[in-house]
């Protein structure tokens, strides 16, 4: 991903829509992805008058989101046989997706006061959790 391909798709399809749908107290997460610290990046969310969130260089991921993608990734790798082009990793995606339980995503998003402790005692670095 570019920074001009994550301003098109990213912020201009869905980032600025949803922050209209939200209003003036939307604030928008990313992280330090290169391509989210583009200077196009940095503009659009300007020019769009879109807050973006303070991200430290070197913080843990604590976006419960991003734990759902880690537990698809693995459900992909684990995979017997694997994908082994697009149209069967599409497919691949979309059941892991549908088979991953209302119970599985409760618990990550309770489990976020127990990382963010976490987080903190170690004073934003790695975490084994």
């Amino acid at each position: 991903m570019t920074g001009h391909i994550y301003r098109d798709v990213i912020l201009e399809q869905h980032v600025r829509l949803f922050r209209g749908a939200r209003g003036a107290e939307f604030l928008f997460m990313d992280d330090n992805a290169r391509p989210h610290r583009a200077n196009i990046v940095d503009g659009c969310l300007q020019s769009e008058n879109i807050t973006s969130m303070d991200w430290p260089a070197y913080s843990p991921d604590l976006n419960p989101i991003a734990h759902v993608w880690d537990l698809l990734g693995r459900r992909i790798a684990a995979r017997q046989p694997p994908p082994t082009c697009l149209p069967e990793l599409r497919r691949a995606l979309l059941d892991e997706w549908c088979n991953i339980s209302q119970d599985q995503i409760d618990n990550l998003i309770l489990s976020m006061p127990r990382r963010c402790k976490a987080c903190i005692a170690s004073s934003g670095r790695h975490t084994p959790y």
